[in-house]
């Protein structure tokens, strides 16, 4: 893949699955079939939004060889890997390979304390099972306990096929600083929160993986392509237009509110998974009264 590809809006898409934690085939093709459509520029299997982390390796694989059949080369299609160990980060790279991916995207292991070198020797490992993809490193400290340091970040920079990394600490400070800190070398930084989307593009990141873009893809595609263009009033506006929606996902435990957003709309992607059930009651009626204002002010502007 060209990583000049390698931009814009990125969607870490949600998967449909039924009550046996299976791969519901058509609502998952329809919701890539809704993300294009919305303009999104990539998406990403199984990320967190995507609950990789419950949806066992074999559905894991055929939920990308639907995505990848899917989106049929329009927008290129990363996987994301979350595995602990390394022997298996390097396995699921490969069946990424094996199976369409065009990038992949990893998030660092979960519930161990490794060194900056460890993580160094992990990632390159995976890295390097799969040269001719490119790889996003995945900076979620939230998550799993850590953050990637500014200098790891530099080292694994200057690897050749690990060409940016998506920062979802909400730390702009940070992510200011993996910009500053890899200008010299094409690596590319992208916004992990939908809520500094606007902001870490002022900083010079070259897109965002935002989870909204599930559910409105259009007006998080808008945010950036008003930037591109100059447009910094449009994308502020389109940035706190999107803000008030995404800051109710808070209010349920995560990832919920995106499936529950995307139910809400008619795309039918089914529960999270146990043991996550669902929104409040009021929080449905909530978002649904924002997402009304939303698809409504967006059919007024076209």
């Amino acid at each position: 893949m060209d990583i000049e590809k390698v931009k814009g809006i990125i969607v870490p898409i949600v998967t449909p699955v039924n009550q046996e934690n299976q791969i519901k085939t058509a609502p998952l093709e329809r919701m890539v079939e809704h993300v294009i459509q919305g303009g999104v520029n990539g998406i990403l299997a199984f990320g967190s939004n995507g609950e990789f982390f419950a949806i066992d390796k074999e559905e894991q694989k055929k939920g990308l060889q639907t995505i990848v059949k899917s989106a049929n080369k329009r927008v290129p299609v990363y996987m994301g890997i979350g595995s602990i160990t390394t022997k298996e980060g390097v396995l699921m790279a490969k069946t990424a390979e094996e199976n369409g991916a065009d990038g992949l995207s990893i998030l660092p292991p979960m519930f161990i304390s490794p060194t900056d070198d460890e993580l160094y020797q992990h990632i390159i490992t995976i890295a390097k099972a799969v040269p001719h993809l490119p790889v996003l490193l995945y900076n979620n400290p939230g998550k799993v306990g850590y953050s990637l340091s500014v200098s790891l970040v530099v080292r694994l920079s200057q690897y050749p096929n690990i060409v940016g990394i998506k920062d979802s600490s909400g730390n702009v400070h940070l992510t200011a600083e993996y910009i500053r800190r890899t200008e010299n070398e094409e690596f590319k930084v992208m916004a992990g929160r939908d809520t500094l989307i606007l902001g870490s593009l002022v900083y010079g990141a070259v897109g965002a993986v935002a989870s909204t873009a599930n559910v409105v893809p259009e007006l998080v595609v808008s945010i950036y392509e008003h930037y591109c263009t100059g447009d910094l009033s449009s994308a502020r506006n389109a940035q706190f237009e999107l803000t008030e929606f995404r800051n109710m996902f808070d209010r349920a435990s995560f990832p919920i509110a995106t499936k529950d957003a995307c139910n809400l709309i008619g795309l039918d992607v089914g529960a999270s998974i146990l043991p996550n059930t669902t929104s409040s009651d009021q929080l449905k009626k909530e978002m649904s009264e924002v997402l009304e204002k939303i698809i409504n002010k967006r059919d007024m502007e076209e």
